[in-house]
């Protein structure tokens, strides 16, 4: 069964132009500022706009923000004074990601159901135990909880149910019927499967248990089909010409234009192909933004998938080894067993940093996680978070002694050995073969590389 939702009064498609600034007033040094109760300045845009359930105006009310840990979004909320109608709804306002994002939850207790999701317009919702799913394209994002989803989708089928009983009783029967099983998973009186799929790759859902591994939540990033695509409205790369001689770029800094991730304004980035001793060539790209000031730089693989996967098991012992060159892929994983913690695929992207830098790096980013802070984070969040930031202190300045383990599928990390070309005493190098899941994910297992000769592929 399918949910589609009708398009709601008092959407921002309904609204006017806003009203010009007011002359001399100072612009926002950033468009989308990060989320916080202590910004004053923070204050939402309001615009007069038509209410297309009474036909009045009503205003709705625009806040540009940024959630950390996340990305940039835009907050609409409609509320008409004639009728009483409101309504709210989220969009994306950042780029459409590199990979698809599919987030698959096993609900078995009432604690799941008020994990925060942020679901987009081209995200797809499914429930594989009642055979329901909600199109994408067919509601409006949402900051929501997964019971708000499923109340979301109890009121889009209770919607036209006077009508269908008037037209159509058999079909309303069938619905009400429905209606009470989506009911009882609000009860989790049994485990079920909530499925978000969303080839956009801005879509989310919490892990309260952070920075532990979630067991429950399983994040897949795949890459898109043409389909999907075409879904975005994103236009398919074509295959690159044959050029009779390759270019030497070893040696060139190659620019092209593109939008800073902080303030969206044009910058420039930089990109060059850098050999790394005792490994393989990679791609630096760096951007710095003149308007903001904002600096970022991305790692990724100059070759090809390796035949096999590979683990590195660094033993930290002393400050002295955080000063050691990693380069860690966007295929990459990061697993600290004595912190029980573990960064997935995709997170934090490429980089090629040091120890101690990638360290500080997930210092950041699980410490500013914006579900384990404020009004909506619960004590036993807030101290497993002091915990790991203290432990994590204690590993930077060399008190502590642990394991940093770099698990890469496509064989394309890498960690400095200072006694290279012998073996390092506290690096232990495996490599080992995928399984189907990892080739899955990496996207092997359909990739066809035989046939392509010339006069051997096969004729149609």
């Amino acid at each position: 069964m399918a949910v589609s939702g009708d398009v709601e009064p008092g959407s921002p498609a309904a609204t006017a132009a806003p009203s010009p600034a007011p002359a001399g007033a100072p612009a926002p040094k950033h468009l989308f500022r990060p989320i916080s109760a202590e910004d004053e300045e923070q204050q939402p845009t309001e615009i007069e706009s038509l209410c297309m359930n009474c036909y009045r105006n009503g205003t709705t009310r625009l806040l540009l923000t940024k959630i950390p840990f996340f990305r940039e979004i835009i907050v609409s909320s409609f509320s008409c004074e004639h009728c009483g109608w409101n309504n709210t709804e989220i969009q994306s306002a950042g780029r459409i990601q590199d990979q698809g994002v599919r987030y698959t939850l096993t609900v078995s207790a009432q604690e799941d159901m008020n994990r925060e999701v942020v679901k987009t317009d081209s995200a797809t919702t499914r429930i594989p135990e009642l055979d329901f799913e909600i199109p994408a394209f067919s509601q409006k994002g949402a900051l929501t909880t997964v019971e708000g989803l499923i109340s979301r989708a109890i009121s889009g089928l209770e919607q036209d149910q006077p009508a269908r009983r008037a037209k159509e009783e058999a079909v309303a029967e069938r619905i009400d019927e429905f209606i009470v099983r989506l009911k009882e998973l609000k009860q989790v009186a049994s485990p079920f499967t909530l499925i978000i799929d969303d080839p956009s790759g801005n879509s989310f859902v919490e892990n309260p248990h952070a920075p532990q591994k979630d067991h429950a939540l399983v994040i897949t990033h795949y890459n898109r089909t043409v389909q999907q695509e075409e879904m975005l409205g994103l236009q398919a790369e074509a295959p690159p010409e044959e050029k009779p001689e390759e270019e030497d770029l070893r040696n060139e800094v190659l620019q092209f234009n593109t939008n800073c991730p902080e303030c969206n304004a044009p910058a420039q980035t930089n990109m060059k192909l850098v050999q790394i001793p005792h490994f393989k060539e990679v791609i630096i790209m760096a951007t710095n933004c003149e308007n903001c000031g904002h600096r970022t730089n991305e790692v990724k693989s100059g070759g090809a998938v390796e035949p096999l996967g590979t683990k590195i098991t660094f033993h930290i012992t002393d400050p002295l080894a955080l000063t050691r060159d990693v380069l860690k892929s966007e295929t990459c994983s990061v697993e600290i067993p004595e912190l029980e913690f573990e960064l997935g695929m995709a997170v934090l992207g490429g980089k090629f940093t040091t120890l101690e830098g990638l360290l500080k790096d997930i210092q950041e980013l699980v410490t500013k996680n914006p579900f384990t802070l404020g009004d909506s984070s619960n004590p036993g969040q807030m101290e497993k978070l002091q915990e790991f930031s203290q432990k994590l202190d204690q590993i930077l300045q060399g008190k502590m002694k642990a394991h940093f383990i770099m698990n890469d599928p496509a064989g394309n990390s890498y960690f400095q050995n200072v006694y290279a070309p012998e073996d390092d005493p506290q690096m232990k190098v495996e490599h080992y073969k995928r399984t189907f899941d990892q080739n899955e994910e990496l996207g092997l297992n359909d990739m066809k590389t035989e046939g392509y000769e010339t006069g051997q592929a096969p004729q149609r």
